[in-house]
């Protein structure tokens, strides 16, 4: 069992401590003896705490995700009367903006950030899609932060988030644990959970997938078999740290797109003691072990799924989260970038450092680009004559790391993105250069 106190009386905290396992059913303690054992809701429990499930699935839902919580105060007492506060870069779906074209091939310079920003107030999301309200699809954010927030909490009765650093240092003081994240680490936040989110490095910048359906979940390896991609032992949950603070504070609450604020006399963050398996995790992307072809063609990219969210339909996702790391390419005789193509699903990239090979130029990091559902893309030219006509040796992608957001769902622009986020105007024409190689003299290639 994990022992250990992070967060003291006084609000300071030392270096967060980590137990691994993707799904494992974890139990740790911050006090000694505040877990109950044999039982989860005894009559009393020790230190005066009270019991409480934190439910991430429905009951019955075959293998359960639950956690239970022993803490200060009920979560009765972490909100009162809700008052309706506006965030107006933060969307949620459906929203589909008339004076905005969603059909078309996307790019988008890095975005600064203007100001002081909180985790709140620095979201900027750039599509929605499916509906919150049925809880179908997702949503694409960057966030830029400037500054912690202070006394200040959140949680999201909607959605799981799915961040992605890419420049800064975030701290995420959360009611199970403390997650610590930088670019190439992942954090997962669960749905219902309180956090508040504080700058160690700044400023930050990152992604953020919203994702409204079911909770991720690692991918069926199929043939792969047992190992590879992203191993389970990889996943980090966060011991028990507590808040037992006696001071003005907000929780705002995000539900069915809107957002609430109400106003308490202490930190929420009071959790002394829990077990489960519905908890936050961090990932670090450096030990996904990629896998690809050996000898000749270019396997589907749904081997570079880091994790995946299913949707109703089997093989179809409600979103994939992919990874573009550092890797050999050795297939003979092959086109070796991504071939050209349009598909049924969504699919928003962005770069977190590196060159992406299908795109030399104009994709920097801290960029991002959008290719909806059933729009052709592929390699532009200089990628295109380089895969062709290269010797294929045996060939490094290096210091490279890009993802993407792929939905079954399509995805629309807000009008942040439609009209005030850096969109490359002449992305479109990184394809007008491609020539016509058509030769009918038999057996020439």
């Amino acid at each position: 069992m994990e022992q250990h106190s992070l967060i003291q009386s006084d609000g300071s905290s030392t270096t967060p401590g980590y137990m691994p396992g993707w799904g494992n059913d974890f139990e740790t303690e911050a006090l000694p003896g505040a877990l109950p054992q044999g039982m989860n809701s005894p009559q009393k429990v020790n230190y005066g705490l009270y019991a409480e499930q934190l439910s991430g699935t429905a009951f019955t839902q075959p293998g359960p995700e639950r956690t239970w919580c022993y803490r200060i105060r009920p979560s009765v007492k972490h909100t009162h009367r809700f008052e309706r506060i506006q965030l107006p870069y933060w969307k949620s779906a459906p929203h589909v903006v008339e004076d905005v074209t969603s059909l078309g091939q996307y790019r988008w310079n890095p975005i600064e950030a203007d100001g002081s920003l909180t985790w709140l107030t620095g979201m900027r999301t750039m599509t929605t899609a499916g509906d919150v309200n049925t809880q179908v699809g997702m949503a694409a954010h960057v966030y830029l932060v400037t500054e912690s927030m202070k006394d200040s909490y959140f949680y999201s009765a909607d959605s799981e988030l799915l961040v992605v650093p890419q420049e800064g240092k975030l701290r995420f003081a959360t009611e199970l644990g403390i997650l610590d994240v930088e670019p190439k680490e992942i954090a997962i936040i669960p749905r219902g959970l309180v956090y508040r989110v504080e700058v160690l490095e700044g400023p930050a910048r990152g992604f953020v997938c919203e994702n409204y359906g079911a909770k991720f979940d690692l991918p069926d390896r199929g043939p792969i078999g047992a190992n590879c991609l992203a191993n389970p032992r990889d996943f980090k949950a966060p011991v028990a740290a507590f808040e037992d603070r006696d001071v003005p504070s907000t929780v705002t609450v995000k539900w069915c797109g809107q957002f609430h604020e109400t106003h308490i006399g202490h930190s929420p963050l009071d959790i002394v003691a829990w077990h489960g398996n519905y908890a936050p995790m961090k990932y670090d992307l450096r030990a996904y072990c990629p896998v690809g072809a050996i000898l000749f063609d270019h396997p589907d990219p749904s081997i570079f799924t880091v994790l995946t969210a299913p949707s109703g339909q089997p093989g179809v996702a409600n979103i994939d989260f992919v990874l573009f790391r550092e890797r050999w390419l050795v297939a003979e005789d092959t086109f070796r970038p991504p071939w050209y193509h349009k598909n049924v699903m969504s699919e928003l990239m962005g770069n977190i450092y590196g060159q992406y090979d299908a795109k030399p130029e104009g994709f920097v990091p801290g960029g991002m680009s959008l290719h909806n559902m059933m729009l052709p893309h592929g390699p532009d030219m200089d990628a295109f004559e380089k895969a062709s006509n290269s010797n294929l040796g045996p060939d490094k992608l290096d210091r490279t790391m890009s993802f993407m957001f792929e939905t079954r769902f399509p995805q629309h622009l807000t009008e942040f993105a439609g009209k005030e986020a850096p969109m490359q105007d002449n992305y479109i024409d990184c394809w007008t250069s491609l020539e016509k190689k058509f030769d009918g003299t038999p057996g020439k290639k």
